[in-house]
């Protein structure tokens, strides 16, 4: 099997990871467009199982939770136009919960802004808490049954609910609305006041869009495969943890989670790519070998 340099294959991630477009890499690393996308599949399961294998037991103290919009294939207005009705074409939203201390997400999930995303989301974090947490969301409904039905009472949960009123005349298309008034709303147990903000994770927002190009607004760089964008996360958030130093706390989240105490970079990912194929490739033969001992038994 033809297999790409490590320093090469670095340099893909790299890329992916810092805001290039796939076509964008494929030139610059002299690559086919096809061997960018092969290279962020392999990337991205491996990624998902390395995040799901160990971010577990995260002793936090403050967690925010949001969600961030982006799409898939074609906005939600166009969707029903489109030649092939798919599942997963228009609003894709991105549900994250970031610890505030160690700037650590525990986890993420992609889906609709629906109840089911919600319980499924928080169900998620519950497992990989291992401790009383306080809680914050912004005002979406979803949490509040979420929350309780996954948590019960085990948690301090807050809303920050925020208010909004229409930019100034002349300047609606593009420029955000005004914040009119945030209103910081306890739901259950009992939530520290000045604990009560998501401003962590709504910066952690703009981060995700400064650092992946499906995520940057009014350009042709989105999803188009809905897969894709679920890879593209999972490569994201394992070096966003483990491999990049916060500029704050100078070293990963992961490390100051005190889930490790060694930096990765991308070459460690790589490695994980190299195990996961050769996993499949040990269960391959064994396969191979039940089915010939099946054939020569009967």
């Amino acid at each position: 099997m033809n297999r790409l340099p490590l320093e090469k294959r670095v340099l893909i991630l790299s890329m992916l990871c810092e805001g290039s477009s796939m076509r964008a890499v494929s030139r610059i690393a002299d690559v086919s467009i096809n061997t960018v996308s092969k290279l962020l599949v392999d990337a991205g399961n491996a990624c998902e199982a390395f995040h799901d294998r160990m971010v577990r037991d995260v002793k936090a103290k403050r967690v925010q939770a949001d969600e961030i919009w982006s799409f898939n294939y074609c906005k939600q207005a166009n969707a029903p136009k489109t030649k092939k009705q798919v599942m997963g074409r228009g609003d894709v939203w991105t549900w994250t919960a970031l610890d505030a201390d160690s700037k650590l997400i525990i986890t993420w999930r992609v889906g609709a802004r629906d109840s089911q995303t919600a319980y499924d989301f928080m169900s998620d974090l519950r497992d990989r808490l291992a401790n009383r947490v306080q809680l914050t969301s912004d005002g979406l409904k979803a949490y509040i049954d979420a929350v309780g039905s996954t948590f019960g009472d085990e948690v301090d949960f807050a809303q920050l609910v925020k208010m909004y009123g229409q930019a100034p005349e002349g300047r609606r298309k593009y420029s955000p609305p005004v914040l009119l008034a945030a209103v910081k709303t306890p739901i259950t147990g009992n939530p520290s006041e000045d604990d009560i903000s998501t401003s962590f994770v709504e910066r952690q927002n703009l981060t995700m869009r400064m650092s992946m190009r499906r995520f940057t607004r009014l350009t042709n760089g989105f999803s188009k495969k809905t897969e894709n964008h679920c890879h593209a996360l999972a490569l994201y958030f394992v070096w966003y943890n483990w491999c990049r130093v916060h500029k704050s706390l100078r070293v990963s989240p992961a490390m100051a989670a005190g889930l490790t105490d060694k930096l990765m970079d991308l070459s460690d990912i790589v490695g994980l790519i190299d195990a996961a194929e050769e996993r499949d490739r040990k269960h391959a033969v064994i396969g191979i070998k039940h089915v010939k001992k099946q054939k020569i038994s009967n």
